[in-house]
């Protein structure tokens, strides 16, 4: 029989760890601690160290944010991630910029624990095996990497409540893209083909590796986000880098080179409006514009929580007006010669 996964919940509230466990006992093995202090004890004395730390904020002599500096700061235990139990909706940003990876909000909701547990244990199950073989290079442990990226971001298309095949469209997009920029010898084709196409595709399916740090009712909200969720929604960005730089060396890697640069341009702009730091033109790298307008054109032609679909249509005539602000010329004009296989595939994997 298998041992359960271990979770940490440091709580200073009694209450709130009774529930908690409540919760997750059945799923995991819970240790406790009731403050910071006690938690480092805890730590530094298991066994086996918890795959996840649930955290609150507010708490006497040790508070959630400086036991996540210490932790920060620690190379045995800064692996962990750490979700914030918190009533302080607006230091959501301050949190995930401290180094938690999500943070679920009081009165706690019993789903609403589980699946986000449950989706971090995943992620930290998925960064730790992506480890191992990332460090191993042969074709079997190629194959099984490839199993595990393309599982990673069905985590987090799930979660977004998306079709289950955004992933699959935008890497069939971008290689219709690719494929016509080589064949038509057009001046990114040697870029291209040094780039390597086939990782380039395979590395499209981490670009939102990021929202999985996104809270439910931000990810989620069937309408249009205010300027403070939004601008904790453009963080996915940042943790996307993070994440994949948890995976391994992206200077050796040029697998996960292209999974972070994609993660973290992928919503920059040719005019230099975008984010996260406002690159321009030539400046953002050419998978992130390949990823950014595959990304955007799907979005486009698919219903989401906050919109009804365009035509396929409509979504031509909108990549195009942005050719030269929002997206690569060049790169706009190879979506114009290639639109029918982007019909195709939008179709076909609808």
């Amino acid at each position: 029989m298998l041992e359960k996964t271990t979770v940490l919940i440091v709580d200073d509230e009694e209450i709130n760890i009774d529930i908690l466990e409540e919760i997750l006992k059945e799923d995991y093995h819970i240790l406790s601690a009731s403050n910071g202090r006690e938690a480092l004890v805890v730590l530094k004395t298991a066994k086996i160290l918890p795959k996840i730390i649930l955290l609150d904020v507010v708490m006497p002599q040790m508070t959630g944010r400086e036991l996540l500096e210490v932790l920060m700061n620690d190379t045995a235990l800064k692996r962990i991630p750490v979700i914030f139990i918190t009533a302080e909706e607006k230091s959501e940003s301050e949190l995930l910029d401290a180094g938690a990876v999500d943070f679920i909000s009081k009165p706690l909701d019993h789903d609403i624990v589980k699946l986000r547990v449950r989706n971090q244990i995943q992620l930290k199950n998925y960064s730790d095996n992506l480890e191992e073989m990332v460090a191993v290079k042969t074709a079997e442990v190629t194959k099984t990497l490839d199993n595990v990226l393309q599982g990673l971001a069905n985590i987090i298309e799930h979660r977004d409540l998306e079709s289950g095949e955004h992933v699959k469209r935008t890497q069939l997009f971008v290689k219709s893209i690719i494929d016509y920029l080589i064949n038509t010898e057009s001046v990114y084709a040697e870029e291209l083909k040094k780039l390597q196409p086939d990782i380039i595709m395979k590395s499209m399916a981490l670009h939102d590796v990021g929202k999985i740090a996104i809270p439910d009712r931000i990810l989620l909200k069937p309408e249009k986000l205010d300027p403070d969720e939004f601008e904790l929604m453009k963080t996915h960005t940042t943790r996307g880098k993070e994440i994949i730089r948890e995976l391994g060396d992206v200077n050796t890697s040029l697998y996960l080179k292209h999974c972070e640069d994609i993660c973290y341009s992928h919503h920059e702009r040719w005019d230099g409006k975008g984010y996260p730091i406002q690159l321009k033109g030539e400046e953002i790298p050419l998978t992130a514009r390949l990823a950014s307008l595959a990304d955007v054109y799907d979005a486009l032609v698919s219903v989401r929580v906050y919109k009804p679909a365009f035509s396929y249509e409509e979504a031509l005539e909108l990549i195009v007006k942005g050719s030269g602000t929002q997206f690569d010329p060049i790169v706009v004009d190879a979506v114009v010669q290639v639109y029918d296989q982007f019909k195709e595939i939008s179709q076909k994997y609808s």
